[in-house]
């Protein structure tokens, strides 16, 4: 801000004098100011209607001039008003390259208002109090820049707010058309697009940065809302762009299992695929570290979204099993689920197993005497297929 030179002597009651004959043309000073002002970017007239701008200028205008031959320890009011502006202008949406200039140009128009009019003598003594006019000019237009900044970083923070909890209504399943047209007027959005949601488990075990900092892809933008135990993404998948591809970028790129919805028609309807993207996601193990698609686990997605009957299903179907010693029910659990991935070929389930296809197959039949199904007939096929997918998907498991 600089240091104010000492109010004594005539080199002070000098600038006083002509301080006080400057308030008498302030108003001729702002007409000038805001023609000029409006001559170098019309966007001010667009910004602030002319009359209010004028009182703001008026005041501003005035109160520098004051300050310039007010006494050394008097209260900077001056830079009170500059810092009350510049949040005023933040608010009004003002670039602030134009608020810094609307303060320099008002300072080099008094300025030259200042010394049109000495004379020789009184020319030389004012050059001497340029330091003095200068700082004044300088420290308001930092205070109002500083105040601008800290205006514009809160506004922004309000607006990230409401775009945020505007996000939150649509993913829990608010469909009014204001909601639907704030939401997508404000995050950039159509209305009526491609839309998916994906949710993201949080492996607690290895703590690492969060997965939306780390994934992006050409034909999808990616909307991130962090929760507790999972992070919640709004996918806008652009056209030609489907899941597989979105699958694809996202496999392998999370610490923790991820469930994908099914493609959606427009920020209506996000509630409902966050709703289905949770049960695509209840489908995956404990263990699991995959991403999977609620189309290709349907299966496993009707019993963890029915688990009362997923209970009676275990009890009907695998009761017999469940007698068992734990290590042997795996064993024979796992043979199936693997048989199942082979598609019922007992070679290649032997291969993935390391034990001959003989030994498959003892174990099927087995299978089929504890539970009382043929895996040759479909229903019976079906049944012990849902029962499998329920032990170890829900509580019984």
């Amino acid at each position: 801000m600089g240091r104010r030179r000492p109010r004594t002597g005539d080199d002070w009651k000098l600038l006083a004098r002509a301080c006080t004959a400057l308030l008498e043309r302030l108003p001729e000073l702002v007409d000038e100011h805001l023609r000029e002002l409006y001559e170098y970017e019309p966007a001010y007239g667009r910004i602030v209607p002319y009359d209010q701008h004028w009182q703001e200028a008026h005041a501003a205008m005035r109160v520098g001039i004051e300050m310039i031959s007010a006494p050394r320890d008097s209260p900077r009011r001056d830079l009170v008003h500059a810092e009350e502006m510049g949040r005023r202008r933040a608010e009004q949406g003002m670039p602030l390259e134009l608020v810094v200039h609307a303060y320099r140009h008002a300072g080099h128009l008094v300025w030259d208002a200042l010394i049109e009019t000495a004379d020789a003598a009184q020319l030389a003594t004012l050059m001497q109090s340029a330091t003095i006019v200068w700082s004044a000019v300088d420290a308001q237009a930092d205070t109002a820049s500083e105040a601008y900044r800290a205006t514009e970083l809160e506004l922004q923070r309000r607006t990230d707010e409401q775009l945020q909890a505007l996000l939150d209504a649509l993913l829990q399943g608010q469909r009014s058309p204001e909601v639907v047209s704030r939401a997508a007027a404000g995050l950039d959005l159509p209305e009526h697009g491609r839309y998916a949601v994906v949710v993201l488990r949080h492996d607690r075990r290895e703590p690492s940065e969060p997965f939306h900092r780390r994934v992006q892809g050409a034909g999808v933008r990616f909307l991130w809302r962090m929760r507790a135990d999972c992070e919640i993404g709004v996918v806008s998948l652009a056209e030609g762009t489907g899941l597989d591809a979105l699958a694809e970028l996202l496999e392998g790129r999370c610490p923790g299992p991820g469930g994908i919805s099914p493609v959606v028609a427009g920020l209506s309807e996000l509630g409902r695929g966050r709703r289905l993207a949770e049960l695509a996601l209840r489908t995956c193990p404990p263990e699991s570290r995959q991403v999977v698609r609620l189309d290709r686990r349907m299966a496993g997605a009707l019993v963890v979204g029915q688990p009362e009957l997923a209970g009676l299903l275990v009890a009907d179907v695998l009761g017999g099993l469940l007698e068992l010693d734990p290590a042997d029910r795996a064993i024979l659990l796992e043979t199936l689920d693997v048989w199942l991935d082979c598609e019922g070929s007992a070679g290649r389930a032997a291969g993935r197993l390391y034990c001959h296809r003989n030994t498959v197959f003892n174990r099927l039949r087995r299978l089929e005497q504890l539970t009382s199904r043929s895996l040759s007939r479909p229903r019976d096929l079906t049944e012990m297929t849902l029962a499998l997918d329920a032990f170890r998907l829900t509580a019984a498991g």
